[in-house]
């Protein structure tokens, strides 16, 4: 950089602004739009062992994201942060923008997953009732972007599961599995490493993701024209 300090600082000063600053060479922004570290992750051994005995052994990757609640700032007020707020029940595949097929979602978690922290709660065996209904929330606090809930009369409350991870453990669901998590009223962040992966023999049906990849085994459909290697 050939611009003294002196003179970004008077920009900055002046401006309130500075833009077009060169930080990565050519070989750095490559690997950095690679993700070295996350894809790293996303086709960890341990990982990709469970998920093939599930899927089988021909997996694409679908999309990864991290998930994060965090603690609360005041205990009394827990809608105060969007970070922290509640999830009502939902079906995974309606957020992720998915019109079916036998998608799995990884839940790897980075921070203890806790009862107190918002712990993922599920149904088990509620994946086998298919899509159910899904509604506009009725409760302020829902944290999901389509802000979308099952109604409570079609889910069975009582039955639900929660699902305690210690650091460097995962929980694995199906997309049709009914799940939810009450708000952080910790003073512990609760975050995760989410993945979805499914077979490349599911057809290449309606999704919001633009982009896919080939994690394990061979894909012999091809039903994904913008998937990479």
């Amino acid at each position: 950089m050939t611009t003294s300090a002196t003179k970004l600082q008077e920009n900055y000063n002046q401006q309130g602004f500075l833009s077009a600053l060169p930080v990565l060479n050519g070989a750095e922004l490559r690997e950095a739009r690679q993700y070295p570290w996350v894809m790293g992750l996303t086709k960890h051994p341990c990982i990709l062992e469970v998920v093939k005995a599930i899927l089988g052994p021909d997996v694409i990757l679908l999309d990864s994201r991290f998930i994060c609640k965090y603690p609360t700032l005041k205990a009394a007020n827990i809608q105060e942060k969007e970070e922290n707020k509640a999830d009502e029940s939902k079906l995974p595949y309606v957020y992720w923008g998915i019109a079916g097929g036998p998608v799995l979602s990884v839940w790897l978690a980075l921070d203890d997953s806790l009862k107190e922290n918002g712990a993922l709660q599920v149904i088990p065996g509620s994946h086998c009732s298919g899509m159910l209904l899904h509604r506009q929330a009725v409760r302020p606090g829902n944290m999901l972007s389509v802000n979308q809930e099952i109604p409570e009369e079609l889910v069975q409350v009582e039955e639900a599961v929660l699902c305690l991870l210690s650091a460097g453990q995962m929980s694995i669901h199906d997309g049709l599995l009914v799940q939810a998590s009450d708000a952080n009223t910790s003073q512990r962040r609760r975050c995760g490493f989410v993945i979805r992966y499914f077979p490349t023999c599911d057809p290449d049906r309606p999704r919001k993701f633009h982009a896919t990849m080939l994690v394990s085994g061979t894909d012999q459909f091809n039903h994904f024209s913008n998937k990479s290697t």
